[in-house]
């Protein structure tokens, strides 16, 4: 590793909000888990400017532009700078278009590419509607506030980040002895059966999984060049799946080929705190449950803005 260098430069944090939650039935970002009222995402820039962050970026639908400014990210804009970003299904590299009937977004590829131009400082890349806990955040500040090329991801195990109530989606990580990412597979459909943990794909095979994979759930952390980088792997993409209406492009997926290519090293960061996320609405009251206790243990005050 080269020399250790300290950055003057705070670190920025990049939000994915563009989902609208279909899977959930309502934009969950807004959703109340707080002892009064906060939200998973209140959480997040709580704990991110606690470690060092002090700008956040929104990736957002222009269509909710209004609302999520309304009633998220004004709820932040007198403790950190909020700046936004629209992921529009149109804004593709030259010659490409979308195909007429296509409504789903990209992917999380197409989301990050969103804020190029926008952040040209190291920045790490969040879901929204993801609780990662203080740990995670500090861990990634840390590693962007030093001047060294290796990108880095904060890996939690896969039996601490399923749904009782569906399948989920997880990037399945392979990690080398010296402690970087050697290998990410994204698996589809991955949800407890009466006795194990199974992945079913999209031919219908199902693969079993022992619930202590390492797995990622998009808590990154980037330096400004990864965007051409990224740019690179999408226009790939549109080229074998341009006219799939639902495939989409995803990050762990389009890293992982970054790293099997040599144009990337991922230091893996590991956290011990709990992770918690609202995939279905169901998921709902165990979210509120983990925060109330870590409320009560002293890791958060009752009122996070008070």
């Amino acid at each position: 590793m080269s020399e250790l260098i300290a950055s003057p430069i705070s670190p920025t944090l990049l939000v994915l909000a563009a989902g609208m939650g279909s899977r959930y039935g309502g934009l969950k970002q807004i959703e109340p888990v707080g002892p009064a009222g906060e939200t998973i995402l209140d959480y997040s820039i709580y704990d991110a400017l606690r470690s060092g962050f002090r700008r956040v970026v929104f990736v957002i639908r222009e269509e909710m532009a209004e609302t999520f400014h309304e009633l998220v990210g004004s709820r932040f804009e007198e403790h950190i700078k909020v700046d936004y970003v629209f992921q529009v299904l149109d804004k593709l590299p030259p010659g490409w278009s979308p195909p007429p009937d296509r409504t789903k977004p990209w992917g999380t590829t197409h989301a990050v590419l969103m804020a190029a131009g926008t952040i040209d400082e190291p920045f790490a890349v969040i879901n929204a509607d993801d609780f990662y806990g203080v740990e995670g955040y500090r861990v990634l500040a840390h590693h962007l506030r030093f001047a060294i090329e290796e990108y880095a991801m904060v890996g939690f195990l896969l039996r601490n980040t399923l749904s009782d109530f569906g399948p989920v989606s997880r990037g399945i990580c392979s990690v080398t002895a010296e402690g970087y990412l050697a290998d990410v597979v994204e698996m589809t459909r991955i949800k407890r059966t009466a006795t194990a943990i199974a992945s079913t794909d999209e031919a219908g095979q199902t693969k079993q999984l022992s619930g202590d994979e390492l797995v990622s759930l998009n808590l990154w952390g980037f330096h400004p060049n990864i965007f051409a980088d990224l740019q690179q792997q999408f226009e790939q993409f549109l080229e074998r799946n341009g006219s799939d209406l639902r495939s989409e492009c995803y990050l762990p997926s389009s890293i992982n080929t970054l790293i099997q290519s040599g144009r990337a090293k991922v230091e893996v960061l590991r956290t011990h705190d709990s992770w918690f996320g609202i995939t279905y609405r169901a998921d709902l009251p165990h979210v509120i449950e983990g925060i109330s206790r870590l409320v009560h243990e002293g890791y958060y005050p009752k009122r996070l803005w008070a």
